[in-house]
């Protein structure tokens, strides 16, 4: 005897739960998040750098919080999996792109050093495009969230190091400050390339279990 769809009991079923409203508080922080990140760069290209600080902390508060809130709440959806990380990727790129005219003495940023980090996340976004395309998993992996934080920790410091007054006799407390900068920034700039190659790595190994025998 065929047992149809009809027969088997409803309590048996998988219960497919329906897709949040996009107009939940996880999206509606991430979007705050947005809008932030226009006053960031508004607030460097004026060189308000405690300003900048104090905005770009709010910003990342709002990046936990979206996060903890759709966890805590179930509300996460389709279009939050794919503005948080976009917006997320607005936020510290642009604030890169707006400190290079600034100039490398003054950030301790070098140009190529913005280009990689805009390379790598364009490459991965369009991997991550890809993937989903052909139904396979390709989330954040622990290269990535190191590579986030050292982001986030470089900007900041970069922003201290701008607000502190320049002296001609020496400041450790300065010179302590820069050197912090000068880690943070190399090792965001290690951080991003490790984490580009590893994307790379991941994505190949899903081409080949997909496509090839």
């Amino acid at each position: 005897m065929t047992t149809t769809l009809s027969s088997v009991p409803s309590s048996s079923r998988p219960v497919q739960r329906p897709e949040p409203s996009p107009l939940n508080l996880p999206n509606l922080l991430t979007f705050l998040r947005f809008l932030l990140a226009i006053v960031l760069f508004i607030l460097i290209g004026t060189e308000q750098w405690l300003a900048c600080l104090a905005v770009f902390c709010l910003a990342a508060i709002t990046d936990w919080l979206d996060g903890y809130v759709a966890r805590l709440l179930a509300m996460g959806s389709t279009l939050g999996r794919h503005f948080d990380p976009l917006v997320d990727k607005i936020l510290v790129c642009g604030a890169f792109t707006c400190l290079l005219p600034i100039g490398a003495e003054r950030t301790g940023l070098a140009p190529w050093m913005v280009v990689l980090v805009l390379s790598r996340e364009l490459l991965v976004t369009s991997l991550r495009g890809y993937m989903e395309q052909h139904h396979a998993a390709f989330g954040a992996d622990w290269s990535g969230k190191v590579k986030m934080v050292l982001q986030c920790g470089a900007l900041l410091v970069i922003f201290v190091v701008m607000d502190l007054k320049p002296s001609p006799l020496p400041d450790p407390w300065r010179d302590a400050w820069i050197a912090c900068r000068t880690f943070l920034i190399h090792g965001m700039v290690v951080a991003t390339l490790l984490s580009g190659l590893l994307y790379l790595r991941q994505a190949y190994w899903i081409y080949r279990r997909e496509h090839l025998p």
